[in-house]
């Protein structure tokens, strides 16, 4: 990112603070209409992924028989449906308007999600939550992608992140929503307290889709103007993108296409935010390890304390999250956060593998607190993304949409593999898996910081190996003058001495 002049102190709080009238005013009502639907449909998206394990631990497993590992396949079917869609879905909504599209596929899986209540059977959950996933997986690159679309880099961090956010929001209100179906609603009208969560999230979730027909904006370039902005305010956008040089969505051609797979922002940054979507795993085991304290013939802990007990996970996550992204835009740098994190979750992990599950219970129940210490980079990552891969809006696309997509691809079967639901909450391999993909994080961002740094001096000798032979001259000239000029100041100064 390049860096600019000296910055007043409040541009840091908030970066419109010094801009110009007419680009405030335009980012204000940006910003509250793109995030306010942005982070309320993310937190949607997030109560209708946890509610099946908040589902699981209040009554489903007994109700629906369900045994050994098929909660890690309920959600691997939602996975799958996930990871399918999101490339072409991305790909799409450079040629669809995103104002449309993303709204629609909300409504799809408010709908799906309803359905859950009726499932009978472990065959039904699984169906039904392979096609929530697929109406999903629009929409968190699909919006990564249209907010790089409008904010500069020192704008963009914050955006990504403060939506981002409500990914912690979700699950924890999910926990407080299971709490209150189980003790309020369970048995009303035949229905179990666990069948109403999904109801409950499907009826939340309707309105959010509904508002976006309303708010949600397209791309600067295909906006047209409306009631929320003027044709002064569309020129304004496309300006702003075409100042950092990231471009809006043109042709596809083979060569085009090629060039995806021929630089290293695909393969890189791909990886970088796999390590990252797969660094969370250890968060989930909290809940199986309250449940485990409970036997037959002793309940240690209730239906809601499992539930509620663990969300003090999120607000950490929430804090380092807001944290991350002010710290990143005021530096106008998206690697320090990373390293940060990364080395903190490896602690952390390192820590949960060496402690004996049912002693020192106060550092287990600290450092359960601390395994979402890294959910914050998804924002920087993508912000990173969208602003290495700017010159080409497609190629943006698709990067982002990777960066999502085989990171569910690794999430299919990691969690699977390494967090089994028969080894909870010990998960021994699992924790040390994690803090050794910390340390591979850690690498990869370095490489990548590496790698972008050598691509901007790159282009700065092209730039000036392409300038005009008499501006090369000009400038030189300019040079000599003003080394001249330094060396007549210094003559006399020995003069005067």
């Amino acid at each position: 990112m390049s860096k600019t002049g000296p910055r007043p102190l409040s541009s840091y709080v908030w970066d419109t603070w010094n801009k110009p009238p007419l680009e405030r005013k335009f980012l204000a009502k940006l910003d509250s209409c793109l995030l306010i639907y942005a982070a309320l449909s993310y937190f949607s998206k997030y109560l209708d992924q946890q509610n099946v394990t908040n589902a699981y631990v209040s009554g489903m497993q007994e109700d629906l028989g369900l045994h050994g590992n098929q909660l890690n396949y309920i959600t691997t079917a939602w996975t799958c449906g996930y990871v399918i869609g999101q490339i072409p879905a991305n790909m799409l909504i450079t040629r669809v308007r995103p104002s449309i599209w993303i709204p629609l596929t909300e409504v799809v899986w408010s709908g799906l999600t309803m359905c859950l209540a009726s499932a009978k059977s472990f065959g039904a959950l699984v169906t039904i939550r392979f096609f929530v996933g697929l109406a999903e997986s629009s929409f968190y690159p699909a919006m990564q992608y249209v907010t790089g679309s409008w904010y500069k880099p020192d704008e963009l961090g914050k955006r990504a992140c403060i939506f981002h956010t409500a990914s912690a929001f979700g699950p924890m209100i999910s926990g407080f929503l299971q709490a209150a179906a189980y003790d309020g609603l369970n048995g009303t009208y035949g229905l179990a307290g666990w069948r109403w969560l999904f109801i409950i999230d499907g009826i939340i979730t309707v309105p959010i889709a509904l508002l976006g027909f309303l708010i949600m904006p397209d791309l600067p370039s295909n906006t047209r103007p409306n009631y929320l902005y003027s044709q002064d305010e569309i020129d304004l956008a496309n300006r702003r993108m075409a100042e950092i040089g990231r471009k809006p969505p043109g042709k596809f051609t083979k060569k085009k296409v090629f060039k995806f797979f021929t630089t290293w922002h695909l393969y890189l940054l791909t990886l970088l935010y796999v390590l990252f979507n797969n660094g969370g795993n250890p968060a989930g085991s909290m809940i199986f390890w309250l449940k485990s304290f409970n036997t037959p013939e002793k309940t240690v802990y209730t239906v809601a304390q499992i539930n509620t007990y663990p969300l003090p996970i999120y607000a950490v996550q929430i804090l380092t999250t807001l944290t991350y992204a002010w710290w990143s835009d005021a530096v106008q740098a998206r690697w320090p956060p990373m390293i940060l994190a990364a080395t903190w979750n490896m602690v952390v992990c390192i820590v949960l593998a060496a402690t004996p599950v049912y002693t020192h219970i106060t550092r287990r129940w600290v450092f359960y607190y601390m395994t979402s210490v890294t959910g914050g980079l998804s924002g920087l990552i993508l912000s990173w993304a969208n602003e290495l891969t700017g010159e080409d809006s497609e190629k943006r696309a698709f990067v982002v949409a990777c960066c999502n997509t085989f990171a569910y691809v690794v999430q299919t079967w990691f969690p699977t593999v390494l967090f089994p639901q028969v080894e909870q909450p010990r998960v021994f391999k699992g924790n040390v898996a994690t803090a050794c993909m910390m340390v591979a994080l850690i690498c990869t961002a370095l490489t990548v910081l590496a790698l972008s740094r050598r691509d901007a001096r790159r282009k700065a000798r092209e730039v000036q190996l392409e300038q005009p032979t008499s501006d090369r001259a000009s400038s030189d000239d300019l040079k000599v003058g003003k080394d001249d000029a330094i060396a007549s100041s210094v003559v006399v100064e020995e003069l005067r001495g």
